[in-house]
């Protein structure tokens, strides 16, 4: 923090734990944002893809910046700019490798879980407030389930974008706005979608006013 924008400091990091190319959605002041990208120095190559005329929302916007890893090898890191933590970055994206899809989760008390097998394997959503569950298991059991909390960072494989796009025409047309989770729930039967934790992971979403003062000492504090 301090004059560090939160940008700066993702970007950073993933250069930190070896990237060396970065894909920036822009909506909201996306003149301001595209302004601050190109002039400003950062230690890995920033491309924008461009979602002023329209919020393409998780799902969507990883679809609609596809063409930016068209030769990639490996997988695509999508990590959430207002997202803070002492992820091992480089460890997790290893790990990620030897699955389609790797999401970083954790224990943390929320009213909505991610479902997953005792092999961490993806099978389901819920709400445990309102009882509703979300699975392409007719016969899941919620309580039989762990539970874990999403935190805004996972790993995909490129080879899941001609599904992802296919996901995204059923839903009405290929530049509809839809959530990555929806996509990942509608898949997990068919794709090994798996969860990553870290033992000692400290998390700061800093998408709301009071998170962000705190912010300064959750880096110090992650740091140590």
């Amino acid at each position: 923090m301090g004059e560090q924008t939160l940008l700066d400091i993702t970007l950073s990091r993933l250069a930190e734990a070896g990237a060396d190319e970065a894909v920036v959605n822009v909506h909201h002041h996306a003149d301001i944002l595209r302004n601050y990208i190109q002039t400003h120095a950062f230690p890995l190559r920033v491309s924008v893809s461009d979602e002023s005329q329209r919020l393409l929302d998780t799902g969507g916007g990883l679809l609609h910046a596809a063409p930016f890893f068209g030769e990639t090898s490996g997988h695509v890191l999508i990590h959430n700019v207002d997202i803070l933590s002492n992820l091992d970055i480089r460890r997790f994206y290893a790990e990620a490798s030897a699955v389609p899809v790797m999401l970083v989760t954790s224990q943390r008390e929320t009213s909505r879980y991610l479902l997953f097998d005792q092999g961490d394997r993806l099978v389901g959503w819920t709400n445990v407030k309102t009882g509703e569950v979300k699975s392409p298991y007719a016969d899941i059991v919620p309580a039989n389930c762990r539970h874990l909390a999403f935190n805004g960072i996972h790993a995909f494989s490129p080879s899941l974008f001609p599904l992802l796009k296919s996901f995204a025409q059923s839903r009405g047309a290929e530049d509809a706005p839809f959530s990555i989770i929806d996509f990942y729930l509608a898949a997990c039967r068919d794709v090994q979608i798996k969860a990553y934790t870290q033992p000692d992971l400290k998390i700061l979403d800093v998408g709301k006013v009071d998170a962000l003062r705190q912010a300064e000492a959750f880096l110090q504090n992650c740091s140590k």
